[in-house]
């Protein structure tokens, strides 16, 4: 039977599980809630699961426990922040509250992040920065998984993508948070384990081939999401969130599914924008609500977003995890 906790007591047991493993106090704080958020709004591959993992890669070097983002070059609409290759969330939460404050200052701020790691579900920031009025996309590279157009080899990493929206009260932000493969590696590797066969499309094998074996797809590439287009994009991040921040790029950086490996050194940014410096608040709000409307018109249409309503305050844990993570903070 699942063991029903509060939000506060599950970030708490977290936190405890990161801090034992090496990690600060803010840093353990700051990824334990950013954690419990991901598992709430249903997004599980970014929740409680990860919390292991984060604690092998702090307790063998690739992620720095003692590390505190410094904001470096700072100029009135854009900053570099070193993350000093620790666990992401300290270095993500200093870009979304730099990202804030210089976009009302400014209208508009992009916030780069270097020496970074893995960032999560990324709707949950842009979903807070839209619900304080501001218009929010939020970019990351990863490890190496799917080739450029025309190459068979892993390049670019699934480069996730998330864009936030306000709308007027009582309505959530409008959230889009999508990768750029056709799907998860994580989810292949789910496949792999039960030993079933993939759907064709979704990966190739090492010489590029099309294949439907899980097995094989994990020591070959993913799919981008839309083929050649889908390639191109993963491109446009890889080239936002290293080139201007002289992060790693994902084919320098060891993979998430192996506790072994280097400190992957990823690169993440933020791009923050006022309504208020265009067209106005006003204006804008007038013109998402008309989309929406019109969208709503067809039966079965969803707004992107729902999720990151208000959620409850607490957490079903199933035993196992709870188990895990209570063994982990008694480590």
């Amino acid at each position: 039977m699942p063991e029903i906790m509060t939000r506060a007591a599950a970030e708490a047991l977290v936190a405890k599980a990161l801090t034992a493993a090496g990690a600060g106090p803010e840093m353990a704080r700051l990824t334990a809630a950013a954690l419990v958020d991901g598992e709430l709004v249903g997004q599980a591959g970014h929740g409680l699961s990860r919390v292991a993992q984060y604690a092998a890669f702090l307790r063998n070097g690739r992620a720095d426990g003692a590390a505190v983002p410094q904001l470096t070059a700072p100029r009135p609409g854009a900053a570099l922040i070193d993350a000093g290759n620790g666990l992401a969330y300290p270095a993500l939460a200093l870009a979304e509250a730099e990202g804030a404050a210089r976009a009302r200052s400014q209208g508009v701020a992009f916030i780069g992040i270097t020496n970074s790691h893995h960032s999560g579900a990324m709707g949950l920031p842009v979903a807070r920065l839209a619900r304080q009025g501001l218009v929010a996309l939020a970019f990351t590279n990863s490890p190496a998984a799917m080739p450029v157009a025309g190459g068979r080899r892993p390049l670019l990493g699934t480069n996730p993508v998330a864009a936030g929206f306000p709308r007027a009260a009582p309505h959530p932000p409008l959230v889009v948070d999508l990768a750029l493969s056709t799907v998860a590696r994580g989810t292949i590797n789910g496949y792999a384990q039960r030993g079933q066969a993939i759907p064709e499309g979704w990966a190739v094998d090492a010489e590029g081939r099309p294949t439907t074996d899980a097995k094989i797809a994990l020591t070959g590439a993913l799919v981008p999401l839309g083929g050649t287009k889908g390639a191109a994009l993963a491109l446009v991040v890889e080239l936002l969130c290293v080139a201007l921040t002289g992060a790693a790029f994902g084919f320098e950086a060891d993979g998430f599914f192996t506790d072994a490996g280097n400190q992957p050194r990823l690169g993440q940014a933020r791009l923050v924008i006022d309504p208020g410096a265009l067209a106005g608040q006003a204006a804008y709000l007038a013109r998402i609500e008309a989309l929406i409307t019109a969208m709503l018109e067809d039966d079965g249409v969803r707004i992107p977003g729902q999720r990151h309503a208000a959620q409850p305050d607490t957490i079903a844990l199933s035993d196992a995890m709870a188990h895990t993570l209570r063994d982990l903070a008694r480590t």
